[in-house]
C-alpha cells in the first residue's frame, strides 16, 4: 500500500472512530509502528489530525466537523471534570452565556440553581436541560438549526446576543493555537462566538486537551480574549504556561 493511500485510510479511521492508536492502526494495515507515526506526522503537518502520545484525534475543519452524538463518547471523564470546575467560576455572575457543544452543555447542567440566574444559549439541547429549573430563566438565541450540533447560527443569533451584557460566557472551540486563535469549521458558528465574546465582561474557556495546537477554518477570537481557560492534565504544564503567557489563567483539571 502506498504511503498516500495509507495515509487517507488512517484519516478517515480518525475520522470515524474520533481517534486513531499508532499500535491499532500499524496492525490493521500491517506496518511497523514507526511507519505509522511518520504517516501521522504527515497528516498533522496538513492540518488534518493533532497528536498526542500513543495516538491522534482528527482537526475539525470546513470540510469535516464530529457530531454532538460523537462528542459524547469521546473523552467524557475529562469533560466531565472541566465541566464541574469551569461551573465552580461562576461566582455572583447573574446573566450567563453557554456556548454550543457537549462540554458547554455539561457545565450547564451544573450552574447553581437555588438562586435566580438567566442562561442565554444557541444551543437547544442545552436550554431544555436548564429550563427546567424553576430559579432559571432560558433566553434561546433564534436562527437556523444546525443538524450536528442542535445549535443555531446566523445574524439572528449574533444580533440577539448583541443586546445584551452578559456577566459571563463559557465558550467551546474547535481548535485553540497559539498562532492561529480561536477556531470554529463554520462561518456561521464563528459569527455567534465571536459576538458572545464581545458581550460577555468574563470569559471561560472548556475544552479538552487534544483541541490544543489544532487551528480550525474559521477564526472567531484570540487566546488574550479569554479570562481563564478550563482544560484536562492532557495538556502539559510546559504548553499551559505558554498559553497563560498570551493572558488567560488556565487551569488543568
Amino acid at each position: 500500500m502506498r504511503a498516500e493511500e495509507r495515509q487517507h485510510r488512517i484519516l478517515a479511521l480518525a475520522r470515524q472512530s474520533g481517534r486513531v492508536e499508532v499500535a491499532d492502526a500499524a496492525a490493521e494495515f500491517g506496518v511497523a509502528r514507526e511507519t505509522v507515526r511518520r504517516d501521522l506526522s504527515e497528516l498533522e503537518r496538513r492540518g488534518l489530525v493533532r497528536r498526542t502520545h500513543g495516538a491522534a484525534y482528527p482537526v475539525e475543519s470546513a470540510g469535516f466537523e464530529t457530531t454532538l452524538a460523537r462528542r459524547e463518547t469521546q473523552q467524557v471523564d475529562e469533560k466531565r471534570r472541566i465541566a464541574a470546575a469551569a461551573a465552580g467560576l461562576v461566582g455572583e455572575a447573574e446573566t450567563v452565556f453557554v456556548d454550543e457543544g457537549y462540554t458547554p452543555e455539561l457545565v450547564a447542567t451544573l450552574l447553581p440553581a437555588d438562586r435566580p440566574l438567566t442562561v442565554l444559549t444557541a444551543s437547544l439541547r442545552t436550554a431544555s436541560l436548564v429550563a427546567a429549573s424553576d430559579d432559571i430563566t432560558v433566553l434561546l438565541a433564534g436562527g437556523r438549526v444546525r443538524a450536528g450540533t442542535q445549535a443555531t447560527v446566523g445574524s439572528w443569533a449574533r444580533d440577539m446576543l448583541a443586546r445584551f451584557v452578559i456577566d459571563l460566557a463559557f465558550l467551546g472551540a474547535n481548535g485553540v493555537s497559539r498562532e492561529h486563535g480561536l477556531t470554529t469549521p463554520d462561518p456561521a458558528v464563528a459569527e455567534v462566538k465571536e459576538q458572545a465574546l464581545r458581550s460577555a465582561r468574563r470569559r471561560v474557556l472548556v475544552g479538552v486537551h487534544s483541541k490544543f495546537g489544532a487551528s480550525s477554518f474559521c477564526r472567531f477570537g484570540e487566546v488574550r480574549d479569554i479570562d481563564t481557560i478550563v482544560t484536562d492534565a492532557g495538556l502539559s504544564a510546559p504548553e499551559a504556561h505558554r498559553y497563560s503567557l498570551l493572558g488567560p489563567q488556565v487551569l488543568r483539571v
